[in-house]
């Protein structure tokens, strides 16, 4: 008996490995996607308000629809299909790009919201079945890894297309940008080509996972009800990496003046490579965080949040390329503790047959309010700095005693 539970514990292990790696081709895809798309849409002839508007679009169809593919997903058990079905429209529709033509901006921001659909789609599904398996190794470890191995996507991709730039040397900046786009279309053939092949090893996740002795129905129980609004709290302060990285170019030849050497680490040239080390925290933040979860609970949530919070002090409250490149590293911190810890948390709170359902109010939530977040924080940047930062921080921080009230209400996280 004890050797049938080992065997089975490893097949969920290798099943959570090779859907990680799956997120990391299709990580690769549209975050190396997401390095040049606003470049792209303002070649092809998008205005920036526009560019804008689809960006935020894009967010908020990508999220807040994902409660209603939750509600789906558990009523028809459509597990993979959901997951197949949302992973072709996310990889396809980026190497479509390529096909718009030199004034083609309607159709690339057509092609990018049914990117953000296709993420819609599949995000439930997907956080269902790994949390199927992550029942039997760990979730906190489980959802860890996964976000291990996305983050090493999200860090590849905008490299290739470094690297496609590098050797591209002949032809017009739109045919560059279009070559680059293109090539994304390889990663995007991987991811499904993995996905097929975890499938058809894989074809029913959902038996990782015990069956309940009984059926529960699904109730937003008050301590679901407090996680939530704990985490729609922690997404409305989080500001969003755009503005970040726009403080940063705009300042960053008047950091540090009488530093050369450390006022060379923070240039135009190495922008990309600030993204590139707050994935690489962001990677090691998860796994840390989500292997304390497995044995702390909501200790691991309060404590990311309290080392996370104070990013924007850093970033924008003090003026030294020492303080921005520590405020980066701790929002780092802050996206890994989103992508591993935030989901194992409703994993334990959900019942294993409504959980594509608490993955949508999860995922839907979150979106919407990161979404009304970041557009405050777009106009107090512009209205005052120090204001946006202690709302920032503020929001981030009030999260935490509704996290510790989820738990005392419920026990098992």
């Amino acid at each position: 008996m004890e050797n049938n539970k080992k065997k089975k514990l490893s097949k969920a292990m290798l099943f959570i490995l090779l859907f990680g790696i799956v997120s990391l081709f299709s990580d690769m895809t549209h975050e190396g996607a997401s390095s040049i798309r606003g470049a792209y849409l303002s070649l092809l002839g998008a205005s920036a308000g526009t560019i804008g508007f689809i960006s935020g679009l894009g967010e908020l169809i990508g999220y807040s629809m994902r409660y209603v593919f939750g509600k789906l997903t558990d009523k028809t058990k459509q597990y993979w299909p959901m997951t197949v079905v949302g992973y072709i429209l996310d990889v396809l529709a980026v190497p479509a790009l390529a096909l718009v033509g030199e004034h083609g901006w309607i159709a690339a921001c057509a092609l990018l919201v049914i990117q953000r659909m296709g993420k819609a789609i599949k995000k439930p599904a997907k956080d269902t079945i790994m949390s199927f398996a992550a029942s039997q190794e760990g979730v906190g470890k489980s959802f860890g890894i996964q976000e291990v191995l996305d983050q090493i996507g999200a860090f590849l991709g905008p490299v290739l297309l470094y690297l496609v730039m590098l050797f591209k040397t002949d032809g017009s900046t739109f045919e560059v940008y279009s070559t680059c786009f293109a090539v994304l279309a390889i990663p995007g053939a991987i991811t499904i080509s993995l996905l097929l092949v975890t499938k058809h090893k894989f074809p029913n996740p959902e038996h990782f996972e015990p069956e309940p002795k009984e059926y529960i129905p699904f109730k937003m129980k008050k301590e679901f009800i407090l996680y939530i609004a704990g985490i729609s709290l922690f997404a409305f302060g989080f500001i969003d990496y755009s503005i970040i990285i726009m403080h940063v170019s705009n300042t960053y030849t008047n950091l540090a003046s009488g530093l050369a050497e450390t006022t060379s680490l923070v240039n135009s040239g190495t922008l990309p490579l600030l993204y590139a080390g707050a994935m690489l925290v962001d990677a090691v933040a998860a796994l840390f965080f989500g292997l304390m979860y497995d044995k702390k609970g909501v200790k691991a949530l309060v404590w990311s949040t309290i080392i996370s919070a104070p990013f924007a002090i850093f970033v924008f409250g003090l003026h030294s390329v020492p303080t921005v490149l520590l405020g980066i590293a701790l929002w780092g911190v802050g996206m890994g503790a989103q992508e591993s810890i935030l989901k194992a948390a409703v994993t334990n709170m959900v019942p294993k047959a409504s959980r594509a359902t608490g993955y949508g109010i999860f995922e839907c939530s979150f979106g919407v309010f990161w979404f009304l977040g970041s557009w405050l924080m777009g106009v107090l940047y512009d209205v005052s700095i120090p204001a946006m930062i202690v709302v920032s921080v503020a929001t981030q921080l009030m999260a935490i005693p509704l996290y510790l009230g989820s738990s005392r209400l419920n026990r098992s996280i």
